[in-house]
């Protein structure tokens, strides 16, 4: 499940000159936070001017990255400088740098798993950082979007909004693997209120608000495929109680052939046509999004253009080869096997292999 691969090459090539070297405060590793069964590992970022309430932004890296690499891959940190808020970069602790989203106990409201000590990582910012517990959030990645999800389920006490890039569906991967084929592929498929009752039963009993959330997805995703965009879209309508025609469209937004479709004002997903698995991460529309910057945190979206439903995939049949990065392997895959020249398919774990 080394889905991360992809966007490690990204993130590099990318992202590596606006990251977080420029950032002036203090990047640390902090143990002995709290529960953390599965050790989780916990590395906080504090500008060198912390609001006095500040906001607690939880970036979750991607499968085989790691908790530096999303600190120094995207922009969080020295957003943090110019807003005052605190960033978590928890760091996973499988071996391939892939998250807990498929166990009974990480898809549970302190049940353990990973999510559960992520959760630990808050409760301890908010008492040892004073940070303002209604101004929580969660961004991931692939792997560390999973993460969001999961958390935005079985935490919705913890975290006001998330933003997911390039996932899944909360509970898509449930089950004894750390890899699910149906899922990946697109195959599995549930009824919205199917959906909607998953999140639920991730914090059995709570009455209270749910979280924001805002999801990403390519529409050429090779990894997890374009339809867990749907199914996602299924299940947070049904969460939140909206329609899944949604309320408006923008075209174009944020970037050129990207759509954003909004459902009202707790949910958004945006469809980004023609980009693969390794969609570039909006840093910027992402701390719109938590309200840490000003425009379209606390509103739907403008309607801009006749209301449209999201597109189905346009993924297409694979090639008889596959290109650099993409996957070549691993358990359930039906793709490409060989390569083109000069790449060869190495085997990253059981469940993924990747032409490099």
């Amino acid at each position: 499940m080394a889905l991360g691969s992809f966007l490690r090459c990204l993130i590099v090539s990318t992202f590596a000159v606006l990251g977080a070297s420029a950032a002036a405060g203090t990047y640390q590793q902090v143990i002995n936070f709290g529960t953390n069964p599965t050790n989780v590992g916990m590395y906080v970022y504090r500008p060198p001017n912390v609001a006095a309430s500040p906001a607690l932004v939880v970036g979750i890296h991607w499968c085989s990255g790691t908790a530096q690499a999303f600190y120094q891959g995207t922009q969080f940190a020295n957003f943090a400088d110019q807003y005052g808020y605190i960033v978590i970069y928890p760091h996973a602790p499988d071996s391939g740098g892939c998250w807990d989203v498929h166990s009974a106990a990480t898809l549970k409201h302190d049940a353990g798993g990973d999510s559960l000590g992520i959760a630990s990582m808050v409760r301890y910012a908010i008492a040892n950082y004073k940070v303002d517990p209604n101004r929580v959030f969660a961004v991931g990645t692939s792997s560390g979007a999973m993460m969001t999800e999961v958390l935005v389920g079985a935490y919705p006490d913890l975290f006001k909004a998330g933003s997911a890039n390039a996932g899944v569906p909360y509970a898509c991967f449930s089950g004894p693997d750390m890899w699910n084929s149906a899922c990946s592929t697109g195959t599995l498929t549930k009824t919205a209120q199917q959906w909607g009752d998953l999140v639920r039963n991730g914090y059995p009993g709570y009455t209270g608000g749910r979280p924001r959330m805002q999801i990403w997805h390519g529409t050429q995703d090779e990894v997890l495929n374009y339809n867990n965009f749907n199914e996602a879209i299924k299940q947070w309508t049904n969460v939140f109680g909206y329609s899944t025609t949604p309320t408006s469209t923008q075209q174009n937004s944020p970037l050129s052939g990207w759509s954003r479709y909004t459902y009202g004002p707790n949910f958004q997903a945006i469809s980004a046509a023609g980009v693969p698995h390794n969609i570039p991460l909006q840093d910027t529309e992402v701390l719109k999004w938590f309200g840490i910057i000003g425009g379209g945190s606390t509103t739907s979206a403008p309607t801009t253009g006749p209301t449209t439903t999201p597109p189905t995939s346009t993924t297409t049949a694979n090639p008889a080869q596959q290109t650099q990065w993409g996957q070549c392997g691993g358990i359930g895959w039906t793709g490409p096997t060989t390569c083109v020249a000069p790449y060869n398919c190495v085997v990253n774990n059981p469940w993924y292999s990747q032409c490099l």
